[in-house]
């Protein structure tokens, strides 16, 4: 899957479907303008009827290429009371940036989390904000994967919900270039320390190339380590899968590593410069890691998608529980 189900054993990062980071997509819109958006919670709200209040949802920008963060978003919620629940959102430069914790500018505040079919959109200044119910734009086919590349023609993202944040802003904000580096992250405060538990960039990454015992520890880690914690045992991992010699495995594994997506949004966002919405990027991690033996699964975009803010498509209709 994209990054849905993340932590050990095909699971949600501490069992919570809350907690886990589905899809992270990047792309301009036309006014000299960048959308981020973060989806968690796969197969909402099933899993989990809002958003963690004791999380941290994050969006981490690197704009001079080191892999590091020099702007970061920051995204908390209230506890949901009455269903009803909040959103405040914070900007941080610097090295603020960098701490996992929500710190800088509060750019947002209060405003309301939508659960029902119409987004909330809200406008703070430069920015325009949205987060709640929305549909799941991921689409594969999963069960055609499991079985060995059987193919059946069934989108399993098709009827499906998450959370979704989405944050649209000048370009600007996210420094003075057009290239930009894009990663989110999900934080657990627990006995007064906050955890990271789920992280990612680049889609179908932990779930092809992490093996179970190390996930959490991948979950935990920073991108600029990760080209040389994860170098050898992905190249190994490309070998095996796809027939890569080690030269060859190297140089497949530096679009992905470190699990940072660069955006030079001089150019169209089209995975991996960035990501839109209709990327199909099931296709690309399955031709990348059977050394081009399986090229797609022969499963195309969604039609829900919005062609305005907040983007993400009017949620499915949640079948009633029993």
């Amino acid at each position: 899957m994209s990054h849905h189900l993340s932590g050990p054993n095909l699971r949600s990062p501490m069992d919570d479907a809350r907690l886990d980071l589905t899809d992270l997509f990047a792309f301009t819109v036309p006014g000299g303008r960048t959308v981020l958006i973060m989806n968690v919670n796969p197969v909402a709200p099933t899993g989990g009827s809002a958003f963690h209040p004791d999380a941290v949802y994050r969006v981490d920008v690197d704009t001079d290429g080191d892999h590091r963060a020099d702007v970061a978003f920051s995204f908390l919620f209230s506890a949901p009371r009455d269903g009803r629940q909040t959103a405040t959102v914070y900007r941080a430069t610097g090295a603020a940036a960098e701490a996992h914790e929500a710190s800088g500018e509060k750019i947002v505040t209060d405003a309301p989390v939508s659960f029902g079919p119409e987004p909330v959109v809200v406008e703070a200044g430069p920015y325009t904000f949205s987060a709640g119910l929305r549909s799941d734009p991921f689409f594969a086919d999963l069960d055609g994967i499991v079985k060995d590349f059987q193919w059946t023609g069934v989108d399993w993202g098709a009827d499906k919900n998450v959370f979704g944040i989405v944050l649209e802003m000048p370009d600007d904000a996210l420094g003075p270039g057009p290239a930009i580096g894009v990663w989110a992250r999900v934080s657990l405060r627990q006995d007064g320390r906050l955890k990271s538990v789920d992280r990612g960039a680049h889609p179908s990454l932990t779930a092809y190339f992490n093996a179970e015992d190390v996930k959490d520890a991948y979950n935990e880690g920073e991108p600029a380590q990760d080209w040389d914690t994860y170098r050898e045992p992905w190249s190994k991992v490309l070998q095996h899968t796809g027939g890569y010699d080690p030269r060859a495995a190297e140089e497949a594994l530096r679009t992905i590593l470190p699990d940072v997506l660069r955006y030079d949004r001089d150019r169209p966002a089209a995975y991996p410069n960035g990501r839109a919405l209709t990327d199909d990027v099931t296709s690309a991690r399955l031709a990348m890691v059977s050394g081009g033996k399986v090229t797609g699964d022969h499963i195309g975009p969604h039609t829900d998608l919005l062609p305005s803010f907040p983007y993400l498509g009017t949620p499915h209709p949640v079948p009633p529980a029993g």
